[in-house]
């Protein structure tokens, strides 16, 4: 059985951001989301809204194609 896409999602937004050397926390800041909001986006706990996946890819300097590479 196939992963839920939130697992998927939270996996490469947590490559990302271990690629560009930078913590969670720092992660959260550049997005403007709450800390423990993104760690749950990155263990695939929280079904994230499309207003804060625009926010991850501006956070985080990619698009959202990008983001939904291998998702």
């Amino acid at each position: 059985m196939p992963l839920d896409i939130r697992i998927r999602f939270g996996r490469t937004i947590r490559l990302i951001r271990e690629q560009q050397g930078i913590n969670q926390e720092e992660a959260a800041e550049r997005c403007g989301l709450h800390r423990t909001y993104y760690s749950g986006i990155e263990r695939g706990v929280r079904n994230v809204s499309l207003v804060n996946i625009g926010k991850i890819a501006r956070g985080l300097k990619m698009s959202l194609g990008r983001l939904f590479e291998g998702v």
